[in-house]
């Protein structure tokens, strides 16, 4: 059994004051020092290795202040959820990837944009501020190994094989917004819109009534998070496992028959999230039986085994309102990225909250944004530089506007 599930606070009657946090256990390697280093296997969401460096020293955190504070009102900086605290105490604002983009493009004046976050954030940024804005990733390394799950060659070449299958005129391609510029390019040529894990299913919905609704016979090619696509279609708009298939890139056809295709209702790209695709029933099991009355909450990035075992289920903006709105003494098990929990658990000390896994998972892409790299990119700004800048060619960026532009039409958006 875990270190984290063994922690004596879980095992009730010995269990210290509510807000008491167990760190969960290193994993067995070290995690690169952020941008000193490549581990592809693990970059890429093949493995989730290691902890946290620590926090930089004094010094730079006074000259990250300086930098920012003359920078002032021309820069913009943005931190996602999954950040480092040492980064987001810089950031302007805080969000989820699109609530982010969206703050971006409703900052007109900011000369600069800092997104502290992952390349396809960056990208979006791009997309829905003005050609005067600069929108600038600290460290170009800081991709999404989901995102990379599905690239524009692969994408095309899965829209040839339904062609050839005779069901690509009553399909709908619906992107995650955790996508390349490029694939959200190729959803808006194809008729397709963006979702975000909090309006995945108004985004379906809205999908299958371009080809006969939920109960027709209509398809949905949903790309690049296989779970996300399964839980809401199964969860939320009443389909079943059976209507699903995966539609695995490096196999002939998908690995998939005609056949399969034709029956299938949604198709699902074979991607995940390597953070969240590591929570298992098991975590959940574990943490029920050494926190009595605890509610499980998870990422809907999550395995479907997860989804199913847990009581709540909702985006990171989700989370962060539930345990807003949660009752002082209750207990909490959250399956999503450990800054966020260990962020959560100090905002709420009134509250005991676990972590779903019993092993350190950080996003290693994510947090390759350090403190190094955002004084680096804020001191460049000052010496008249602008580093690491992202650009998305322009006719992607048209299409990749009319898929977002369709999900900003959407219903509650």
């Amino acid at each position: 059994m875990s270190d984290l599930l063994n922690a004596p606070f879980l095992s009730g009657p010995s269990s210290p004051a509510a807000g008491t946090f167990a760190e969960p256990a290193a994993s067995p390697t070290s995690l690169l020092l952020m941008g000193r280093g490549v581990d592809l296997a693990s970059e890429r969401g093949v493995e989730c290795e290691g902890i946290l460096p620590q926090t930089s020293p004094a010094e730079l955190i006074a000259r990250a202040r300086a930098a920012r504070a003359a920078l002032g009102d021309r820069a913009f900086v943005l931190g996602h959820h999954y950040q480092r605290d040492e980064v987001i105490e810089f950031a302007d604002v805080t969000g989820d990837s699109f609530k982010l983009a969206r703050e971006a493009a409703a900052r007109p004046d900011a000369e600069f944009i800092l997104f502290c976050g992952v390349h396809f954030m960056a990208e979006s940024a791009d997309i829905l501020t003005s050609d005067s804005q600069k929108v600038i990733l600290p460290d170009l390394a800081a991709g999404c190994s989901m995102a990379d799950m599905a690239n524009i060659d692969q994408v095309e070449s899965a829209w040839d094989d339904l062609v050839e299958a005779g069901i690509a005129d009553q399909t709908i391609p619906v992107t995650y917004m955790n996508s390349t510029a490029a694939i959200k390019a190729f959803t808006g040529r194809h008729g397709g819109t963006v979702c975000t894990s909090s309006n995945a299913e108004v985004a379906l919905r809205w999908a299958f009534d371009q080809v006969g609704g939920v109960d027709g016979t209509g398809k949905v090619l949903f790309l690049p998070d296989q779970h996300l696509g399964r839980n809401t279609a199964v969860l939320k708009l009443g389909l079943s496992l059976d209507d699903c298939v995966v539609f695995n890139p490096y196999r002939p056809g998908g690995g998939l028959t005609q056949e399969q295709l034709a029956n299938a209702r949604m198709i699902l790209w074979r991607g995940h999230c390597s953070v969240h695709g590591r929570f298992s029933k098991q975590n959940v099991d574990q943490v029920r039986a050494k926190v009595p009355g605890v509610t499980v909450i998870s990422h809907p990035e999550c395995k479907h085994e997860v989804i199913e075992s847990s009581d709540m289920v909702g985006s990171t903006e989700y989370i962060i309102k539930a345990l807003d709105r949660a009752q002082p003494g209750s207990s909490w098990a959250i399956g999503t990225e450990l800054n966020l929990v260990r962020r959560l658990a100090l905002a709420h000390p009134d509250k005991n909250i676990h972590y779903l896994d019993s092993t350190v998972c950080f996003c290693s892409t994510m947090n390759r944004i350090d403190l190094p790299h955002l004084v680096w990119a804020m001191e460049q700004l000052l010496d008249g530089v602008v580093p690491n800048q992202i650009t998305v060619a322009a006719d992607d960026a048209r299409w990749a506007r009319a898929a977002l532009d369709q999900m900003l039409a959407l219903p509650g958006i």
